[in-house]
């Protein structure tokens, strides 16, 4: 073998007479059983290729395949392990030279052959297979770098090797229990089929430039449909992780793309099968997060969404054909739900890749997709139309819970733009419970951004507020604008959600939560007496109960007031405000223990029937407060004057509300001209002390006004039929009788050319001229 090389090395044009004569010496032996001389010609081989690396060595490694391709070709397993060792050697030497014209479909398709080798004894199976996974990898290695070569990355090969590679991955038969780390895995373990495929498989997709990454990761995918490896999905999760774990980051956006494209191909399959997709994407955007998730952040959404969208058709159809009516598969509403609910959390766990900004855009996006009566969108009729329009509103709203529980933003104009807290407040009038209930849990999310939430998940009177160890920030000037623009917004929503009959113990938790929030993140001085006055107003719902409250509603609010305004107080350390909180809280335990949060908001509440007959040393009185904050600096006018919520065209909107408020703000316009109006006040000399009394005065004079028109909406509601048209009748001969003045202004006779004055008021004039007829000067016309 020495001289042989030798003389290689000397001569190496003779390199292609030497292969060929060792190549038919074997081709003979292997047809004779000569398996030694097989093994020999095979080593020396194996030797002459390592030791020349001379440019003539392409005709030499022509021979040297055609040797290993017979091997291959044989039946027998130790040849064909001997003809992949040799291709494993030569795959693993740079060659000077490239070739043109060699080709490796064959070795491809006999690798991804081995690798799926099913012989009767085990230990021979797995020898084959590696062998298989080995030969592979060597492919690989030989053909990834070099342009001219054959291009591995072709579908032809790669649904070959993939699913081959996938196929040991799949079938744990040595590695049952594997060790959690390569460095521990024994040297079986090591040496396993599965450890070597998912080696194989990880240098492959390292080598993935980015036009190979889409023919790299289809047969991953057709491989998983074919076996229905969707399902129990823990396979198919596993691959994907090692898929994003080896590609180079800044393509994973790429397989994300592919994942979805997957999900919409898949949209009539069974719910198991999507919501297994669903899964593995949601793995995979989390550990896309360290490199990007691609240009197209809202088709992500946008797909997500459409496919919540088809599960709820789906569901509530029965059928995967909305149109047809007729379905071959029968779809589980179960299992919808299951799917529905994993779309839900990938959405999430996408959204917590992305930067603030994209975030917020998300959810302005989510947002705008929910069907809202005060919305352009067209919400569907009839009951199967309610029940759509109400489930995905509910799927749509959780998916902007889980966005923004992730969200973390300092300036709160930023994280709630006008446009989406209009849209999301719309949504909190709604009759529906739940989403109510989503829409407050959406809102704390957004404002508590020092975690305080879980501090106030039960309700109580707590006699000292430094054992929930709050985190408190003073008020930035962002926040105090946020609250300047939008604090009555949120004052009016909170006080009408407190009117609803259908809250439960969640809701009024949630209220609880979200006052003491506003406190602690976005309070100055005036946020908090507003908050008071708000809480105050509240208590007089169901003090006064006009809306027909039942007992438990009111004895809520009752409990809801006392424990906001205890913690209030603690947290203005007033103590004359302190003092008179704890007394009637006393009080309470005393006269009224069903009025505290102690007694209503537990698992079987106790409940008093005669509400109407409490005394009012068990209330919390305006007055009171006033006094008592007014000594310590706060304003004590705007204090003394009660909360009423203004009335908007979202009432409107709202079916719960009476057609009195609904026409609230004709009832304003027209109770100006009113005839308890007709006597007009003298003009007002204006001075530098009516301006300055005005600026500082324009808040009494806004609730006074706002206190007038409730009180024109309380007539319209509660005044009889007789007066209430008494009234009418008033205006509309005053209105009359106005017509009648102008009329008669308007055939009025015009000035005689001569100058003189024409006769007396309301006088015929015979020799009158029409309007049309008159000479106008020049000057007066337009």
């Amino acid at each position: 073998m020495e001289k042989l090389t030798f003389y290689a090395l000397s001569a190496p044009e003779k390199l292609d007479r030497i292969g060929a004569y060792l190549s038919e010496r074997l081709i003979r032996d292997v047809s004779r059983h000569r398996y030694g001389y097989v093994c020999i010609a095979m080593e020396a081989l194996d030797q002459l290729l390592m030791a020349c690396h001379c440019q003539s060595i392409n005709l030499f490694v022509e021979s040297f395949l055609k040797m290993v391709a017979k091997l291959l070709e044989s039946e027998k397993p130790n040849l064909q392990i001997l003809g992949t060792n040799s291709f494993v050697k030569f795959a693993n030497i740079e060659e000077d030279t490239p070739s043109y014209h060699r080709s490796y479909d064959f070795f491809v398709s006999r690798f991804s052959e081995m690798c799926h080798s099913s012989h009767d004894d085990l230990d021979i199976r797995t020898k084959i297979r590696m062998s298989g996974i080995k030969g592979l990898q060597g492919v690989v290695r030989k053909t990834v770098n070099d342009e001219l070569q054959a291009n591995i990355w072709d579908p032809q090969h790669m649904d070959k090797i993939v699913p081959s590679l996938l196929f040991n991955l799949q079938h744990v038969e040595e590695a049952e229990s594997r060790s959690p780390s390569p460095l521990q895995a024994t040297e079986k373990e090591k040496e396993s089929p599965t450890e070597l495929a998912e080696r194989c498989l990880r240098e492959l997709l390292g080598r993935a430039a980015y036009g190979n990454i889409k023919n790299a990761i289809k047969p991953v995918l057709i491989h998983l449909d074919n076996h229905s490896l969707w399902e129990p999905k823990i396979f198919a999760t596993c691959c994907f992780r090692i898929i994003m774990y080896s590609i180079q980051p800044q393509h994973s956006h790429l397989v994300i793309q592919q994942l979805l494209g997957h999900l919409d191909a898949n949209s009539k399959s069974a719910a198991t099968v999507r919501a297994g997709i669903v899964e593995v994407l949601s793995e995979a955007a989390v550990i896309a997060a360290s490199g990007s998730v691609g240009p197209t952040v809202l088709e992500v959404f946008n797909t997500l969404l459409r496919q919540l969208r088809l599960s709820i058709d789906y569901a509530l159809t029965g059928s995967y054909d909305c149109a047809a009516g007729v379905s071959t598969k029968i779809i589980k509403e179960h299992e919808e739900r299951m799917f529905q609910e994993a779309v839900i959390k990938t959405i999430g766990s996408f959204a917590s890749t992305l930067p603030t900004y994209q975030q917020s855009e998300v959810m302005v996006f989510i947002m705008n997709k929910v069907p809202l009566p005060s919305s352009q969108q067209s919400i569907e009729a009839g009951k199967a139309g309610e029940n759509r329009n109400r489930l995905t509103q509910i799927m749509l709203l959780k998916s902007l819970l889980q966005v923004s529980v992730g969200f973390q933003c300092s300036n709160m104009l930023t994280a709630l733009p006008s446009a989406f807290l209009d849209r999301l407040l719309s949504a909190a009038l709604m009759e529906d419970a739940e989403i109510r209930l989503f829409v407050l849990e959406i809102l704390i999310s957004f404002i508590d951004r020092h975690g305080n939430r879980q501090k106030f998940s039960t309700i109580s009177t707590i006699s000292d507020i430094s054992v929930l160890k709050l985190k408190v920030d003073k008020c930035s000037r962002q926040d105090t604008v946020f609250m300047k623009k939008h604090g009555q917004q949120l004052y009016r929503h909170i006080y009408l959600i407190c009117k609803e009959e259908s809250n439960m113990q969640a809701h009024y938790e949630a209220l609880y939560s979200m006052l003491m929030l506003i406190s602690i993140e976005l309070a100055n001085e005036e946020v908090v007496v507003d908050l008071i006055r708000l809480v105050l107003a509240v208590q007089e719902i169901a003090q006064i109960n006009e809306d027909n409250l039942t007992a438990y509603n009111r004895c809520a609010l009752f409990a809801l007031g006392a424990a906001y305004l205890n913690l209030i107080s603690q947290l203005t350390t007033v103590p004359t405000f302190c003092q008179h909180i704890h007394e009637v809280i006393q009080m309470r335990q005393k006269e009224a223990p069903y009025l505290l949060p102690e007694d209503v908001f537990v698992e079987r509440p106790r409940l008093s029937k005669s509400l109407d007959r409490l005394g009012p040393e068990v209330f919390f009185w305006q007055s009171k407060i006033s006094e008592v904050l007014g000594g310590s600096g706060y304003n004590s006018d705007r204090l003394s004057t009660p909360y009423i919520p203004q009335l908007t065209d979202e009432d409107r909107l709202s079916k719960r509300k009476s057609i009195g408020e609904t026409i609230s703000l004709q009832v304003e316009v027209e109770s100006r001209n009113s005839p308890e109006r007709e006597q007009r006040a003298p003009a007002e000399e204006i001075t530098y002390e009516t301006l300055k009394k005005a600026i500082v005065d324009s808040v009494a004079v806004e609730e006074q006004e706002r206190e007038r028109r409730r009180q024109v909406v309380e007539k319209f509601q509660k005044a009889p039929f007789e007066e209430i048209a008494a009234h009418c009748g008033a205006r509309a001969t005053l209105l009359q009788s106005k017509l009648n003045q102008i009329f008669e202004i308007t055939i009025r006779p015009p000035p005689s050319p001569s100058g003189t004055i024409t006769a007396a008021y309301g006088q015929p004039q015979n020799h009158s001229i029409p309007v049309y007829e008159m000479k106008f000067p020049d000057l007066c016309v337009y």
